[in-house]
């Protein structure tokens, strides 16, 4: 007993912690290396999704911050001290901007927990631990490429000497979505600087707490004044502002295919600037006849559940074999049942709140549409408490094609299993969707794992495995899913000319 009571005031101890290192570190707006409040001196709160209560008020940047932060990436642009860095200058910035982070990690991990509610811990298999190791380990990529940015000499027919340089295009927005605020701040940075473009970045409403914490990072690092500017705003004032600047170049957003239409739409009416997206899914994951069931039933719940879901590639339609079908989803719904839902700082959960109370009442009603249409529930469907936008992990069994739970993009913990008989059928009906971000096969034939890989119209296609996220392999999707791509070699050639 003895133990067991040493054990427990371990864990709550650790907790206290991790809650004490969640410290709101700015709520200014960080332009030109300083911190500074917005013009209009309006304010927004910032919710914590566990409590539904107000953390802080952060200032709220309009048109006006737009513009002064767009002047200060392109002065930072054109002086000497950022454009004659170079490649190995780039490069020892980003590292000393990584060391920072590993330095700061806790505290960077714990105010995205308590920001976004998502677990803290990585010990049982994803918290913001492993956003914030994944941001270090993109920025070091891109570190590595800041100096091996290369042009070709060409050759030509006469007494010519022709040569090409890979330059910055210059300074670019970037808007950054709230489900992965740290990942998505790396995945964006990374490139842009090793690059030698300056930023005006744009967090989303509902997270820009750790954004604001590297911006202090930022600084100490040595980066510049005006080479990075970070604004909290909203999207229909802050970000359509970036993305209607005449003195911005280009413009990259994470977040939904409508907005990504909008973004499009004011790029064409402006100055014609490069775009590019990273936007919904309705990902199928491929469960074939011949695998493990319990191991395809594990890959599933991390392609679903990870971040609550919350995730654009999530495994939202799952097709699983007739013939190891009814044992499939016993196991999941026993799996989904078993997951531990609470409070992100303890170090037993496994699934935190939803971000907040539009995702909260949207995955509820996305659940209700569902029983409504005939799927069958088979684990969760309900809330979690009544305090914090808790879901419980939810299953359906024989979900159809043309319910809406197969269709819509849902951005929660809700698991829709479907049946299928022949590799033709289950081709056809994956790629039978507007959207084409990611897919997923479980399968212990290589043939067949190959011919879907290549057959299935998605961006990233997962075997025996999903949610890998190596900063050397380049993501992104095709039809509605977007344009362009991030990470890996790729995620530099939008910031280059």
């Amino acid at each position: 007993v003895h133990g067991q009571r040493s054990t427990h005031t371990a864990k709550h101890a650790a907790k206290e912690v991790f809650v004490n290192k969640a410290q709101v570190k700015e709520t200014k707006l960080f332009i030109n290396n300083e911190f500074v409040n917005s013009i209009s001196g309006k304010t927004f709160p910032v919710i914590n999704p566990a409590t539904e209560e107000v953390i802080c008020e952060v200032q709220e940047a309009l048109a006006a911050d737009v513009d002064v932060a767009v002047k200060a990436a392109n002065v930072a642009f054109e002086s000497s001290k950022w454009r004659e860095i170079g490649g190995t200058g780039r490069r020892d910035l980003l590292n000393k901007l990584a060391d920072l982070f590993e330095k700061h990690s806790t505290e960077l991990a714990a105010l995205e927990s308590l920001n976004n509610g998502k677990p803290f811990s990585q010990k049982n298999g994803y918290g913001s631990e492993t956003d914030l190791a994944l941001s270090v380990k993109c920025l070091r990529y891109y570190a590595g490429w800041a100096d091996k940015i290369q042009g070709k000499t060409v050759p030509l027919e006469g007494n010519f000497f022709c040569y090409t340089l890979h330059e910055a295009i210059g300074p670019v927005g970037q808007i950054i979505p709230w489900n992965f605020p740290l990942l998505m701040l790396a995945w964006k940075l990374g490139p842009a600087l090793a690059a030698g473009c300056t930023v005006v970045m744009k967090t989303s409403e509902k997270t820009p707490l750790s954004a604001l914490y590297v911006a202090h990072l930022i600084r100490e690092a040595g980066f510049p004044p005006g080479v990075v500017n970070i604004l909290s705003g909203y999207g229909h004032t802050a970000g359509q502002a970036i993305a209607r600047h005449m003195d911005l170049v280009k413009v990259a957003f994470t977040g939904s295919t409508g907005v990504g239409k909008q973004l499009l739409k004011y790029a064409a009416e402006s100055n014609l600037k490069r775009v590019t997206l990273e936007l919904g899914g309705k990902s199928p994951l491929i469960v074939l006849e011949d695998a493990d069931v319990e191991e395809a039933v594990n890959i599933a719940q991390v392609g679903l559940f990870l971040n609550q879901g919350q995730c654009c590639v999530a495994s939202s339609r799952l097709f699983v074999h007739e013939k190891v079908y009814d044992k499939f989803v016993a196991l999941a719904a026993e799996k989904a049942s078993a997951r531990v839902v609470g409070d992100p700082f303890d170090v037993k959960t496994q699934q935190g709140p939803q971000v907040d109370g539009i995702q909260f009442n949207k995955i509820l009603g996305m659940i209700e549409k569902g029983k409504a249409e005939g799927a069958r529930l088979v684990a969760g469907g309900s809330r979690v408490g009544n305090k914090g936008f808790f879901v419980a992990p939810t299953v359906f069994a024989d979900v159809k094609d043309d319910m809406t739970i197969a269709r819509e993009e849902i951005f929660g913990p809700v698991m829709s299993i479907l049946k299928f008989s022949s590799l033709d059928e289950v081709v056809q009906r994956a790629n039978a969707s507007p959207y084409g971000l990611a897919a997923g096969v479980v399968t212990k034939n290589i043939g067949h794992a190959l011919r879907l890989s290549r057959e299935l119209r998605a961006g990233t296609v997962w075997v025996n495995t999903y949610d890998n996220f190596d900063a050397a392999a380049p993501f992104g999707g095709c039809k509605e899913s977007g344009w362009g791509r991030e990470k890996g070699e790729n995620g530099l050639d939008s910031y280059l000319e």
